[in-house]
């Protein structure tokens, strides 16, 4: 793959996870899954990648001929007991799995302030805390775009972000995932974000 390669894919799957935790799927990502207009990579990338894509697989190998809307109505049940509840078996925060700070305590504020270094801000249709899954890979997806861009300095942003925040719980986060659920949908998101950082930790050392 080129560069222009790996940028396309590099926020394609920031873009996938990011629709797959942000909220219950609606029908028109669903149909991307089941029309077979989703790209899955045929090589191998990381054992986290790989399981994630085999997920993929398997939810689209599972609903084939159902109707989207049958679909969207079991994951958008499936989210609500999994992340929203009553008492969600799954938070999807940042300062939940970490044991050296909390989210009333420096926690959210560090995030807070690796956000304001780059540049950044969440945007508001993320009604969610700042250590929410989703905007943090909404901030990785903006440090991948200046990069495209010829921003060399953001892979110095990525580089401290990772080490000093998704790199610290987003395996644990996947597996508690991956322990609360049969759904390949989620679990196919839970092993795609794990797989992920860990490919853009290793990407973001060969530049920094």
């Amino acid at each position: 793959m080129n560069d222009h390669e790996i940028y396309d894919a590099r926020l394609e799957i920031l873009d996938y996870a990011i629709d797959i935790f942000s909220d219950a799927p609606g029908e028109s990502f669903i149909g991307t899954f089941l029309d077979g207009e989703s790209r899955i990579p045929e090589k191998e990338v990381n054992p986290a990648l790989d399981e994630g894509f085999a997920e993929v697989k398997a939810f689209i190998a599972e609903n084939e001929g159902r109707s989207v809307e049958d679909v969207r109505d079991e994951l958008a049940t499936e989210y609500t007991r999994l992340f929203v509840g009553p008492r969600p078996p799954v938070l999807a925060h940042e300062t939940y799995y970490r044991d050296d700070t909390d989210f009333l305590g420096t926690g959210l504020a560090d995030v807070q302030a690796s956000y304001a270094a780059a540049g950044w801000a969440p945007p508001e249709e993320y009604p969610e805390e700042a250590d929410f899954v989703v905007v943090e890979l909404a901030f990785l997806r903006y440090l991948v775009e200046r990069q495209r861009r010829g921003d060399d300095e953001t892979f110095g942003f990525e580089r401290v972000f990772l080490d000093e925040h998704l790199l610290a719980w987003v395996d644990t986060f996947s597996a508690a995932v991956l322990k609360n659920t049969d759904e390949s949908f989620y679990r196919a998101g839970a092993k795609i974000v794990e797989g992920f950082v860990e490919f853009e930790d290793e990407l973001v050392a060969q530049m920094v």
